[in-house]
């Protein structure tokens, strides 16, 4: 499988800011990680259950994770925007 096309990345929802999570891949500027999104639906979460425990995200920010996930263990270098 290749890479998404431009139209289609949803990695503009994650941002990489110094002073939040120190420097971290986070989700729009939350102090939630990446890491820790794909920690939750690692652990069985389903959609519906991350969003109700984090109000904040939307199911967009969710398949963002994914999406970065899946580029940085296909070695892809991803540059994620600066808040």
């Amino acid at each position: 499988m290749g890479v998404m096309s431009s139209a289609a990345s949803r990695l503009d929802r994650i941002t990489v800011d110094p002073a939040v999570l120190h420097g971290k891949p986070a989700i729009r500027g939350l102090r939630l990680s990446v890491q820790s999104v794909l920690d939750l639906l690692a652990s069985g979460m389903s959609f519906d259950e991350v969003l109700a425990d984090y109000p904040d995200l939307q199911s967009e920010d969710l398949l963002a994770a994914l999406e970065y996930g899946a580029l940085v263990t296909g070695g892809q270098q991803v540059r994620p925007s600066r808040s």
